[in-house]
């Protein structure tokens, strides 16, 4: 494991000297002269720069890892055909209050060996339910009075914690969208506590995920009641962050479907209109997760791009899914191609700050040993940060970015710039296209902007 480290960091280093874009690189200063003394007695050939344009790397701005405490710490490998399989060394097969405050002095311990500053939670995951709602806010409050000890001398906070709203029965028919209200308060008093709790610890994020905010069939469903339910919860949430000083972004994680089978948070452009419709898109950004963008039909380059141009763009629940499987799988990201394409937008998008890379991946249900939790994980960093140098360098050579312009070329002329202020009508858009004629055709030149992607890869 030492050695698998050092490989990473020796990984790292050779990104610094690889990384360079517009946004990124500093001001490129001159070369270190030689054959001359300075005033410390030190040759001024050990003086300046020797790398111009080549700027330290500040991963604070561009890679803010995060472990996802759930799969890290609760994941048991168990899957709808076969029992536990994970028997990790702090567990003792309880769901006890002891227990729980293990699996968090158990999570300092990994996060601190595997030099990652943020971490992600349920509220459920960190500590127990109770018999009602407060012993379970007492429980919570337990293991966050233990989690604050150990964030003591630290840089360790919550990248975002959320509310789990979806495992217990009484959320079977939803929590803001239960057709009983007695469920609607259970699941607002949840809130409520869990990003107090997130403000308590510094979390940066609070996140909603509706797991259960959709519908199996319409027959039964009053769809328009349940929307407007949910964005009544979801502006009672932005009072409440703001009455207790949250200053963190509060962001909607979306997905298709799984458990339900149409969930209202579909994807991005869902979400986005859902959120202006109800007059909320001010104040919410989006988390999105690559296997949801895949279970939505799209890509995850789609969604973040989405994301990104309405300036919606909060967090990436770093992850992937495998094609033959359909289902939301959570695997490690380890395919080069999609990171940089994942980075292209992060880079485009100034970085991702306050939000961050969540690693919402679990291991494979056979990898049951202690260290593939780390391989794992420095295999997703790894791979991001590869992404990043290929993103950078595709960005600063600018091939693949003149032949995106040179498509839309004839729009910058005085006519598109008028076409795009909006101030032709179709009349006089009708009396050019007579004069012209038949357009021509114009090749999209897609193959040779793969080929340009695939040489940076």
């Amino acid at each position: 494991m030492k050695m698998t480290r050092l490989l990473l960091l020796s990984f790292f280093c050779l990104l610094s000297l690889g990384l360079a874009t517009d946004e990124i690189v500093a001001d490129i200063t001159c070369q270190a002269e030689t054959g001359l003394q300075s005033e410390f007695g030190i040759p001024h050939e050990l003086e300046g720069e020797f790398f111009p344009g080549i700027p330290k790397i500040n991963y604070e701005d561009w890679l803010r890892f995060s472990v996802a405490f759930w799969h890290t710490f609760r994941g048991t490998g168990a899957d709808p055909f076969g029992a536990p399989t994970k028997s990790w060394p702090w567990e003792d097969g309880t769901n006890s209050l002891a227990m729980a405050l293990r699996r968090m002095k158990a999570n300092f311990e990994f996060l601190k060996k595997l030099g990652v500053e943020r971490w992600c939670f349920h509220d459920r995951d960190i500590a127990p339910d109770g018999i009602t709602l407060a012993e379970s806010n007492a429980n919570l409050d337990v293991v966050v009075a233990l989690a604050k000890q150990l964030q003591e001398g630290t840089e360790i906070r919550p990248l975002w914690g959320t509310a789990q709203l979806f495992m217990h029965p009484r959320y079977m028919h939803g929590a803001a969208t239960s057709p009983d209200m007695h469920v609607y308060a259970y699941a607002a008093s949840q809130v409520k506590k869990a990003m107090e709790v997130t403000n308590e610890l510094g979390g940066e994020n609070f996140v909603f995920w509706g797991g259960r905010e959709g519908y199996q069939t319409l027959l039964n469903t009053d769809l328009k009641k349940e929307l407007d339910h949910m964005a009544r919860f979801l502006q009672a949430a932005v009072n409440w962050k703001k009455s207790i000083g949250f200053n963190g972004t509060l962001l909607i994680e979306p997905k298709p479907q799984e458990p339900t089978k149409h969930q209202y948070d579909w994807d991005a452009a869902t979400t986005m209109g859902f959120l202006q419709r109800y007059g909320l898109a001010d104040e919410f950004k989006l988390n999105i997760e690559c296997n949801h963008a895949t279970l939505s039909g799209h890509s995850c380059h789609h969604e973040l791009e989405m994301a990104r141009i309405y300036g919606m763009l909060g967090n990436i629940d770093a992850n992937t899914g495998d094609a033959q499987t359909g289902w939301d799988t959570d695997q490690f990201l380890t395919d080069i191609s999609e990171a940089t394409l994942i980075m292209l937008t992060v880079i485009k998008n100034g970085g991702l700050a306050p939000g961050g890379f969540n690693f919402d991946a679990k291991l494979r249900r056979e990898s049951v040993d202690v260290e593939d939790l780390f391989i794992a994980h420095i295999s997703g960093m790894d791979t991001l940060a590869r992404g990043l140098r290929n993103a950078a360098q595709l960005l600063q050579d600018g091939t693949l970015t003149e032949l995106v312009q040179k498509r839309y070329e004839s729009f910058d002329s005085k006519l598109g710039a008028s076409i795009k202020e909006g101030s032709l009508s179709f009349e006089e858009l009708e009396k050019k296209a007579i004069e012209w004629g038949e357009p021509p055709l114009t090749s999209g030149k897609q193959e040779f902007a793969e080929m340009i992607f695939q040489s940076y890869l």
